[in-house]
């Protein structure tokens, strides 16, 4: 029989997976590479519904896979604040600040999700206003001013340091047994993406797309904020 910290360590990987996947269906949607296929006619128990009623448009899929990435972000959270407090005596007061801080960040994160999933705002607890709580080189988040604001990922460092978060906990808390990765998949595509910027490299440039000219010191705006500019500038 599974042990409560074994459970808690399943149900954080099951997590990570889910990121990881929601994160393949993003980038898939918005390359147009998802399939949007959805059954001609879906019955389950009473109910049934035809294709008509539920087919998505390409638009309306890049619209909900935005929520579906961030509902399996939040969910990260969720399962590192259980985790940590079923397997910790009042994490709140721990000695080891790495466990007062993850089990506070993940906390805080869950709690502006729980009120208001698609609409998310901090709700930071009166003695938590005002300070920081860091994981080094993981995690960190600054309550200064932010109560009652809406919820932005810069507060805390994006989905990726919660990632890493939920990582940190299963392995270094909970003491996750790691075993070298096998079966990598094999990808047939080069991609890069830094935020929501997505970048592919291919051997050709296609058909039809717009010239865009380079700024007078050289850097190409690719939008959003973003630029291209040569490594030795």
């Amino acid at each position: 029989m599974e042990s409560d910290n074994e459970k808690q360590i399943g149900k954080l990987f099951a997590t990570e997976l889910q990121f990881r996947l929601a994160s393949a269906v993003r980038l898939a949607v918005t390359l147009g590479n998802q399939p949007l296929d959805l059954p001609t006619q879906w019955t389950h128990g009473r109910h049934s519904v035809g294709y008509e009623e539920i087919a998505l448009r390409q638009d309306q899929a890049d619209f909900a896979a935005c929520f579906l990435h961030r509902s399996a972000t939040y969910l990260m959270a969720v399962a590192i604040k259980d985790a940590i407090r079923a397997t910790v005596h009042d994490p709140k007061t721990s000695t080891d600040s790495n466990i007062r801080n993850a089990y506070q960040v993940a906390r805080l994160i869950r709690n502006a999700f729980a009120h208001d999933p698609t609409s998310p705002a901090w709700s930071i607890d009166a003695d938590c206003q005002n300070k920081i709580f860091s994981v080094p080189n993981i995690i960190s988040l600054d309550t200064t001013k932010i109560h009652g604001t809406d919820f932005d990922w810069r507060h805390y460092g994006g989905p990726l340091a919660l990632f890493r978060l939920c990582r940190f906990v299963r392995i270094e808390i909970l003491k996750d047994k790691l075993s070298p990765r096998k079966d990598v998949p094999v990808t047939n595509r080069i991609l890069y993406q830094q935020g929501n910027l997505i970048l592919q490299k291919v051997d050709a440039i296609p058909l039809g797309v717009k010239r865009v000219e380079p700024l007078p010191d050289g850097c190409i705006p690719l939008g959003d904020g973003h630029f291209c500019a040569r490594l030795d500038r």
